[in-house]
């Protein structure tokens, strides 16, 4: 009876003794990059400056942050707090390890980029700055991107009214101002003619001798 009882006993203890603990899980990580470029919309041959930061909470494994922008950049300087980076004139590639973002973790991670705009950009060309913050915990999540872009601009010119526009004369028609002269010297050619003729007539009627009626 207890050889019947007693092995079963053995079975379920031996199952229970190869069940393996549950892992716990680890925190979820929230992190995203903050790029500004100082001054903002630098023109070519200007000096710009681009820092990088990432904020969030957790812990990040093989962190690589890429810096890209569509100005070429000459004299380019890279800092790292921490980390090891890679430069070009339009992408800089910067390794940073494993991070631990959070309020106890101290100063966020820093990336500055300072480099001088290539001359040479046309009037109109768009100058797109962009960052990749990529992670083994990013191939789940996606890495995070952050990026601006402005205009290069152009010379400018002020408005200007349009000419006015004359209205149309039609052909053989003398212009408006030459007609108006020859109506009223024709005028004053009348007016003088009819007072000459009324001061004639004045004078026959004074020297004509009077008539007498019989």
């Amino acid at each position: 009876m207890w050889e019947s009882v007693a092995a079963p006993v053995v079975g379920l203890l031996a199952a229970v003794a190869g069940v393996a603990p549950a892992p716990t899980p680890s925190p979820a990580v929230n992190f995203a990059p903050v790029l500004t470029s100082t001054p903002f919309g630098a023109l070519p041959g200007q000096r710009v400056t681009h820092t990088v930061t990432i904020s969030g909470t957790g812990v990040l494994t093989a962190t690589r942050v890429t810096f890209t922008t569509t100005a070429d950049l000459d004299d380019v300087t890279v800092r790292a707090e921490p980390g090891e980076c890679t430069t070009s004139p339009r992408t800089v590639v910067c390794d940073l390890g494993d991070l631990s973002l959070g309020a106890t973790a101290g100063a966020p991670p820093r990336i500055t980029v300072s480099g001088r705009v290539r001359p040479g950009a046309p009037p109109g060309a768009v100058v797109r700055n962009r960052v990749t913050v990529t992670s083994v915990e990013s191939a789940t999540t996606g890495a995070p991107v952050a990026s601006n872009a402005y205009l290069i601009p152009g010379p400018t010119r002020p408005p200007t009214d349009p000419p006015l526009e004359s209205p149309p004369v039609a052909a053989g028609a003398p212009p408006s101002g030459s007609a108006r002269v020859p109506a009223i010297v024709a005028v004053v050619l009348a007016a003088a003619a009819a007072v000459g003729t009324l001061l004639l007539t004045r004078r026959r009627r004074r020297h004509q001798p009077p008539t007498h009626r019989v």
